[in-house]
Parts: structure tokens; C-alpha cells; sequence
């Protein structure tokens, strides 16, 4: 692999790769981010906390992405900010060139754990979103069952959130999230609290679900492994303040299965990745550690 030289935050490092690309998705489709000079600051004063540092980033319709960093690195800060949860302070974000001011239903999310409405059932929960968009109740329930059989729940649509494992209430979440048809999915380290078999099965099934609706999809995870695995491209993040220090292409053949991690290409873009992470790790503790001194 070439080029692996990191260039200045202002035009990322990119790593070209001349592996199979997915296939294309066509020139007008929904779901194009772009994040122009964004930064997002908490408090004021002495207190002031800059979590997102004029960051720029272009996320063309049908990319999977995912958003790599030491923690406490703004990967959720930015990506609640694509959801519209968390407004900048400086800088936009436009989904397909509007700027984004608040939640809508063309960007879906799916968080760590589950936020299923507990007192509702599985098959409820997931027709929620069509229910709210003004749809009957019948067609809410038919999209529900539709999005259920493809993630696999059918047989679960009466039961409770709370009957359901780790793994199956995430499916249940990104079907909810996709039965309002989203041209941008949104996941903040969605497969974080499930256990290494499960969480690789839950990697797989996304796949499929991308390769199957091509939605715009931007994933946060610590883990280098599963970032390298999904994606089309690597975004990794410095240590506090947030900034993109490094953008990756992952050049590995679509479809992609759990033998591929054993790949020269994957073991050297994950190299490159713990490199990065490493050295912002170390920024980060050297930083903590004088503020203790002071």
C-alpha cells in the first residue's frame, strides 16, 4: 500500500487503492453530507470546551463511512450533529445542500443502546416513524412487517423490547430507522455492547442491509477492525479538540465476509489505523496529565 504519509488536516490523507469499488450509485441520489468549517464548542469562558475543530467533510450519496478516534475525540458530537441533535457553533451542515437545523426523517439513527419505547411492541415500535410521517395505520403496520422480515424479527413482532436479546433489539433499531426510508443512517457505535459473535453476525447483516438500500450510512466505533471491515473509507479523528487528521480509502472487494480480515490490504490499512490512534492516545494522555500538573 502507498502513500501512507499523513498530510495537514486542511486535505486529509488519502490512501489509494485499486481493489474492487463498490458499485456506483447514481449521480442524483439523495444523502450527500458535506460539513463546511464546523465547529461545535460547550460552555464559555474558563469553561469553554471545544469538542469539533473546523472540521471539513464531503460524504458522497451511497458511501458507508466510518468516523475513527481516541475517545472523548467528538466522533458523536459530529455525527449528532449531521442528526441535527447538536447545532455549531461555527460552520453548516447541508444533507443534500440544506443546511440541517434540527432532527428530520431523511437522516436515521441508531445509538449504542437500543431507544426502543419499552411499553410498546416490537412490531409498534417500528411502525412508529411511518405513523408519525402521516401514513394509516395500516400501511405504518405493513412497512413495520416488511422492515421486520428483512432484519430477520418476524416471529417477534407481538413480543416486548425487553424479551428480546442485545442483538436482536439493535436489529429491531435499524429497522425502525430504515422504515422511514432515510437517505442518510446514522449509527453511533450500535454494535459496541454486543459480544464478539454476535456483534461480528450484526456487522455482516448491516452489509447486507447497505448493499441492499445503498442508504448514505455514517458509522461511529472505536474498534479498527470493525471500522475497516464496513466501510468504504476511514475517517479517523484527532484527540481532543475533534479534527479529521486522516481520511482512508478502503479499497477491499464488495461483498465483503469475515475471512477478509486475514487480507494484506485490510492487516495494512489497519496498521496505518492503529498508528494514527496511537499517537492521538498518547496526545491525549500527555494533555490530561498537564492539566493535572496545572
Amino acid at each position: 500500500m502507498n502513500n501512507l504519509a499523513v498530510k495537514p488536516v486542511s486535505n486529509p490523507e488519502k490512501i489509494q487503492n485499486s481493489s474492487t469499488s463498490p458499485s456506483p450509485v447514481a449521480a442524483d441520489a439523495n444523502g450527500r453530507v458535506s460539513i463546511r468549517g464546523l465547529s461545535i464548542h460547550y460552555g464559555s469562558g474558563n469553561q469553554r470546551h471545544v469538542a469539533v475543530d473546523t472540521t471539513n467533510l464531503e460524504i458522497a450519496p451511497g458511501e458507508f463511512v466510518c468516523l475513527l478516534g481516541p475517545s472523548g475525540c467528538g466522533k458523536s458530537t459530529l455525527l449528532n450533529s449531521i442528526a441535527g441533535f447538536v447545532p455549531p457553533t461555527e460552520g453548516v451542515v447541508l444533507v443534500d445542500g440544506k443546511p440541517v437545523k434540527a432532527p428530520g426523517p431523511e437522516r436515521g439513527m441508531v445509538f449504542q443502546q437500543h431507544s426502543l419505547f419499552p411499553w410498546k411492541k416490537v412490531l409498534d415500535n417500528v411502525a412508529f416513524g411511518p405513523l408519525m410521517a402521516g401514513v394509516s395505520k395500516a400501511e405504518a403496520e405493513q412497512t413495520a412487517r416488511n422492515f421486520l422480515e428483512i432484519v430477520g424479527l418476524s416471529a417477534f413482532a407481538d413480543r416486548y423490547p425487553a424479551t428480546l436479546s442485545g442483538g436482536m433489539q439493535q436489529r429491531v433499531g435499524i429497522a425502525r430507522a430504515l422504515a422511514n426510508n432515510p437517505s442518510v443512517l446514522l449509527m453511533d457505535e450500535p454494535f459496541g455492547a454486543l459480544d464478539a459473535q454476535t456483534r461480528s453476525m450484526m456487522q455482516e447483516n448491516l452489509l447486507e442491509l447497505w448493499g441492499r438500500f445503498r442508504n448514505t450510512v455514517v458509522f461511529v466505533t472505536h474498534d479498527i477492525d470493525e471500522a475497516v471491515f464496513l466501510s468504504d473509507r476511514v475517517v479517523v479523528m484527532s484527540a481532543s479538540p475533534g479534527r479529521i487528521i486522516a481520511d482512508i480509502p478502503v479499497g477491499l472487494p464488495r461483498p465483503r465476509d469475515p475471512e477478509i480480515v486475514t487480507n494484506h490490504e485490510f492487516l495494512e490499512v489497519k496498521k496505518h489505523c492503529l498508528e494514527l490512534i496511537r499517537q492521538e492516545t498518547l496526545k491525549a494522555f500527555a494533555r490530561q496529565n498537564q492539566n493535572v500538573e496545572d
